[in-house]
Formats: structure tokens, C-alpha cells, sequence
């Protein structure tokens, strides 16, 4: 396997850098954010994405329980508050869109906890960390050379 040496035109990378900027400063939880990066580089497969976040998340405070435990966060009640796994669920239906659409259930969860601008931002953040994963999966870009 070896690593494709140009990821994106620049203009191409420079709009998502926005993008994933603004949502995440728009959603206003840096420790959240960074669950729901990790909770979709996971299912993506990103290990660049994961290398990369698992540093800013120590960053922001998140638990090493939490990072442990975050692939199997349905199953860990105890680790994970109703508000996290509202937006871990709809990062999960939003990620995977198995059935094409991201289920009422999934999305009426995440409303519960998040007014309409923060949710259209959680929205934006995992539309965001889809794009960044599938960028560096697709170029085989191997984890390690970024500095948080």
C-alpha cells in the first residue's frame, strides 16, 4: 500500500478546512466534537483521522475511559451521558446512511439535546469528517505526520 502523494487541490482542501472549522466552533463543545470525529473515523476505517484526533481530543479533556470505550458507546451507559449518545447516534445514522436516510429516531434524539443552530453544526461537523476520512482513506494517507 502506498500513500498517494497529492490529497486534494488546494481550494478544495482550504473549503473543508472551513467547514470543518466553522462547525466545529459553531457546535461549542470541543470535547464532544472530538468524540463524534473519532466515532466516524472509526467506522470509516481513517486511520490518519484517528491518529490525528485521538491527540485532540487528549487535548480537550476528553477521558482515556471515553476513548476506550467509544467503540462500543451503546453498550458503556455509565461512560457516556444522554447528550453524547444522542450525537454519537446521529453521527453513527449519518455516517453509515444504511437505509438511505438518517432515521426520525436518530435525528429526534439529537433535537432533544441540541437547539437548531448547534445540531445543524453537529450535522456539518460529521458531514465534514465523512469527507476528511474518505479523502485520506482514498490516498492511503498513513497515520502520524500531523502535529495537533
Amino acid at each position: 500500500m502506498t500513500a498517494r502523494t497529492r490529497l486534494l487541490d488546494p481550494a478544495v482542501g482550504g473549503a473543508m478546512s472551513a467547514l470543518s472549522k466553522v462547525a466545529k466552533r459553531g457546535f461549542g463543545d470541543p470535547a464532544l466534537a472530538e468524540l463524534v470525529v473519532l466515532r466516524a473515523s472509526q467506522l470509516n476505517q481513517c486511520a490518519f483521522c484517528l491518529d490525528m484526533h485521538l491527540a485532540i481530543a487528549r487535548e480537550h479533556g476528553v477521558s482515556e475511559r471515553q476513548l476506550g470505550m467509544l467503540a462500543a458507546w451503546e453498550e458503556a451507559e455509565d461512560v457516556f451521558d444522554e447528550r453524547e449518545r444522542a450525537a454519537l447516534a446521529l453521527t453513527e445514522a449519518v455516517t453509515l446512511l444504511t437505509a438511505g436516510f438518517v432515521p426520525d429516531e436518530a435525528y429526534e434524539r439529537a433535537a432533544e439535546h441540541f437547539d437548531e443552530a448547534r445540531l445543524a453544526h453537529l450535522i456539518g461537523l460529521v458531514v465534514a469528517i465523512n469527507s476528511w476520512n474518505r479523502v485520506m482513506v482514498s490516498r492511503r494517507i498513513p497515520p502520524g505526520g500531523h502535529t495537533p
